[in-house]
Parts: C-alpha cells; structure tokens; sequence
C-alpha cells in the first residue's frame, strides 16, 4: 500500500492580472491553473479543496471564528524512508513529534529533542534600571526626590 506525505496551501482569494485575459472568472481560474501546475512540477498530486475553521483574534479579548479555503496536495513516498529510523526500526509516534521539533531549532542534531531554558531555578530574570535613570541607595529600588 502507498504510503504519502500532503501539502496544504492557502487556496488564492483573488485572480492575478495577466495580459490577454479579461474577467474575473477568467482571472481566477488561471492563478489557480498555475498554482496547481507548479504543485504539478513538484510532484504534488491535487486531492482536493477544504473549508476549514480558524479561530482569530478579534479586538483586544475576543474570537472569532473564520473559514479559511485550503488546497490539498498530495505525493507517493518510499514506505522505508516515513516510519523508519536510521537504524530501519518503526519509529513510534513519540519519536517522530521529537525529531520534528528538534528540527524547529537550528541549533539541534538530528533526533535530539528540544531542550527548554528555564534559567536558574525557574525565576524571572532581574531587570536592571530603566535607560536615563540613576540607581538609588535606597532598599526598596525607589528613587529618592
């Protein structure tokens, strides 16, 4: 059975202007066209177009909930190379999450999980004076008048 990896893509709100052709529909369709053709030459495969909700931020402490129009590609892949390790083993779902966020860092080898910097001892960090303003001598970090 093949096994795939899948690509989704904001599907294009508005036809791009292009010489020779006139109208909205027209316009659309063809930036749609060429955004599937280059899917095409990438070895993507159209599966088809998802109404999918999002929830937003609206105004300072409100949400609201959007319905955001997906494209969804997908393409065969060699079954040895998605569930298994270097050493060829099925790797569970616990070990692909990690090695997926390790790959979020820059700074991380391959397979080695995220490490998180919780300072010394998990406090917040000291903040010194604000810029322009003379330390004081007093204890309570108020500035004498």
């Amino acid at each position: 059975m093949p096994q795939y990896e899948y690509k989704v893509v904001p599907a294009p709100v508005k036809g791009e202007r292009t010489r020779g052709i006139k109208g909205t529909r027209e316009r659309f369709a063809h930036t749609l066209m060429t955004l599937m053709n280059e899917m095409g030459r990438e070895g993507w495969e159209y599966l088809r177009a998802d109404s999918l909700p999002c929830e937003e931020r609206h105004g300072l402490t409100g949400k609201t909930t959007s319905f955001q129009n997906m494209l969804i590609f997908r393409r065969a892949v060699a079954a040895a190379a998605t569930a298994t390790g270097p050493d060829h083993a099925p790797r569970t779902p616990e070990e692909i999450a990690a090695t997926a966020a390790a790959s979020l860092r820059a700074d991380a080898a391959p397979g080695e999980a995220p490490e998180v910097d919780r300072g010394s001892e998990g406090a917040a960090p000291r903040l010194g004076p604000a810029a322009g303003e003379q330390p004081s001598d007093r204890s309570d970090g108020m500035a004498a008048e």
